[in-house]
């Protein structure tokens, strides 16, 4: 009887209704508003500059093509070059990512301390550009695919560590408890309760990476840290725009291949 005088009550409440902003929620739209349109000014996307361009674009486009096939062999090569760059990245950066998540997630971490550090140790990895890891690490180990490794396994350590983190803490508690009850080590709980229910999204998760750090390393390439885009960069600069066209072609077939091979792999997962 209750319930049922609490459900007509609760159909009878009026509507939700959205509260009048705070004043720091008005001054932070406030200066979002402000950036934006300092944005659009500086920009300088006026329709006479945007109208000139599609010019510009028409005339890159008519002396692209057809694309030229005569350096195919070393487009394919280095487009291989790209992916390997990926694919060792990635397979590192998620490994070093696995010891790294236990410690930044709540419920693994051995205290408050290294809880904190280590998130912020993945927050550090987050918020610089792989571009930058590239641009550091040409210092460190010189020009060419070395760089361009490690730079997509740092990239990769900030994503995974972070959502394998909070996989692991969305994990029900039960059966550790029940694994810790038993006496259970702390290697022991992570391998009989927590790894069998996290390793399909640790995988999915390596997965999506994999797919973002074949993109990268093409962009790493244009700072000279090896692959596709050391071409790329060579035949726009040069103005081959057919072979630029060419190298174009090949990295949208191999990052749709990637792409795809990585969704079927996921749906198999999950």
């Amino acid at each position: 009887m209750k319930l049922n005088t609490s459900q007509n009550q609760s159909k009878n409440s009026p509507p939700p209704r959205f509260r009048k902003p705070s004043f720091t929620v008005w001054l932070g739209i406030g200066i979002l508003l402000a950036f934006f349109l300092h944005g659009l000014y500086i920009s300088d996307l006026t329709p006479e500059r945007i109208y000139k361009g599609f010019f510009r674009l028409g005339t890159f486009l008519a002396e692209a093509f057809p694309p030229k096939p005569d350096r195919l062999i070393n487009i394919i090569k280095a487009t291989i070059e790209t992916f390997e760059m990926a694919l060792v990245g990635t397979v590192f950066g998620a490994i070093f990512s696995l010891p790294l998540s236990f410690l930044a997630a709540k419920n693994t971490s051995p205290n408050r301390f290294i809880y904190s550090l280590s998130r912020g140790f993945i927050t550090l990895l987050r918020v610089i550009p792989d571009l930058v890891w590239g641009l550091l690490f040409i210092v460190v180990v010189g020009l060419g695919a070395g760089a361009g490794i490690l730079a997509i396994m740092v990239d990769v350590m900030g994503f995974c560590g972070k959502f394998f983190a909070e996989r692991i803490e969305e994990i029900d508690p039960k059966p550790v408890e029940a694994l810790r009850a038993l006496g259970a080590s702390q290697w022991g709980i992570i391998v009989g309760a927590i790894l069998p229910v996290t390793m399909p999204s640790f995988v999915a998760s390596t997965l999506y990476s994999l797919e973002a750090s074949v993109r990268s390393a093409v962009v790493l390439g244009l700072v000279g840290a090896g692959g596709i885009g050391v071409e790329l960069a060579t035949s726009m600069q040069l103005l081959r725009y057919d072979e630029a066209l060419m190298t174009i072609i090949v990295i949208f077939v191999v990052v749709l291949l990637v792409e795809q091979i990585s969704t079927v792999i996921r749906k198999s997962l999950i």
